[in-house]
């Protein structure tokens, strides 16, 4: 249903790397950009990507209360990695890995400008 989510940035030289980052881990490459955004997915696939905006309307980007992006993982060792790169790359923790609930395993952290993301596995 989702084809893409679009995140706001004040800065897109200094949070496009964050992103890179994550993108690398998941075999997610650029897919477009230009000087005002950044899109990361493979338009061939259904999957949904992700992007990385300068607010078209020129005013600063903020944070959306209780929004978040959630990134699929293949296992729980690739959640733990998401979590580590989005930190060594400036990101701040939200909730460090591990179970939540029986049949959910997550992390949780946000990226330099205060979105709020998480790495999951359901089984």
């Amino acid at each position: 249903m989702i084809g893409y989510v679009t995140l706001g940035t004040r800065d897109l030289k200094r949070a496009a790397p964050f992103y890179d980052a994550l993108a690398q881990e998941l075999d997610t490459p650029r897919m477009m950009e230009s000087d005002t955004f950044i899109a990361w997915g493979r338009a061939e696939s259904q999957a949904a990507g992700i992007g990385l905006t300068l607010p078209f309307d020129g005013k600063p980007a903020t944070v959306g209360n209780g929004v978040m992006v959630a990134l699929a993982a293949r296992d729980e060792a690739q959640v733990r990695r998401l979590y580590e790169i989005a930190l060594a790359h400036g990101g701040t923790c939200e909730g460090p890995p591990g179970p939540r609930g029986e049949s959910f395993y997550a992390a949780y952290f946000r990226d330099l400008d205060g979105n709020k993301l998480n790495a999951f596995l359901m089984s």
